[in-house]
């Protein structure tokens, strides 16, 4: 798995795209995947059972504002974030060089001129400085294989960017400590409560104390 969270994977060959068609929330669209990066075959379970929470009117979605995909992959949860509010601003943030090209071709397909995917160096300054914070809603199916400390640095990192009344969603495997990382983010500051349990896996709710 590591390689999904390499910062030096390979560059994307044009040959190895594969189109394919996907439901996202409400949406039916195709979109192109290769090798080497997160859930490159399908919609992963996990990102499933996180839309099915949270996608659509009760998910909190505003229609303006700052959106982030943490983590984004090929863009399953970019995307949908970007169809569902076209007049916000959603940003795709990878490490993974594949990653961000897939999602950016995958932007320009479903003509989401609204989605952009970058590296996390590359975000606006203003949302390291702005004292309320600057993003309104985080969803993610964070890399738990990266190890806990890692894991812990970058959601932190990231949560405490959301402005005072924004959240984030994340998508947990219990068996892979779901119920241990809700505990440890409402003791660093952020109450985190969970939304739903389905098909092994948690779907977590944080929010700024």
């Amino acid at each position: 798995m590591e390689h999904y969270f390499a910062a030096d994977a390979a560059p994307l060959d044009p040959a190895e795209l594969t189109t394919r068609h996907v439901r996202l929330a409400g949406f039916e669209v195709d979109v192109v995947t290769a090798p080497g990066v997160f859930s490159a075959h399908r919609v992963d379970l996990g990102t499933s059972v996180l839309l099915r929470t949270v996608a659509g009117e009760a998910g909190g979605l505003p229609p303006t504002g700052t959106l982030v995909d943490l983590g984004c992959g090929w863009g399953p949860l970019a995307i949908t974030m970007a169809l569902t509010c076209p007049d916000a601003q959603v940003w795709g943030i990878d490490i993974n060089p594949r990653a961000l090209e897939l999602t950016r071709l995958n932007a320009g397909r479903l003509n989401l001129a609204n989605l952009q995917a970058t590296v996390p160096n590359d975000v606006p300054e203003g949302w390291m400085q702005h004292p309320a914070g600057a993003i309104d809603v985080i969803w993610s199916n964070p890399p738990i294989r990266v190890g806990k400390e890692a894991l812990h640095e970058l959601l932190t990192t990231w949560l405490a960017r959301l402005t005072a009344t924004g959240h984030a969603d994340l998508v947990v495997q219990k068996n892979l400590g779901s119920d241990s990382l809700q505990s440890w983010l409402t003791d660093q500051g952020y109450p985190t409560e969970r939304l739903a349990s389905a098909k092994g896996y948690r779907v977590l709710r944080a929010t700024k104390a």
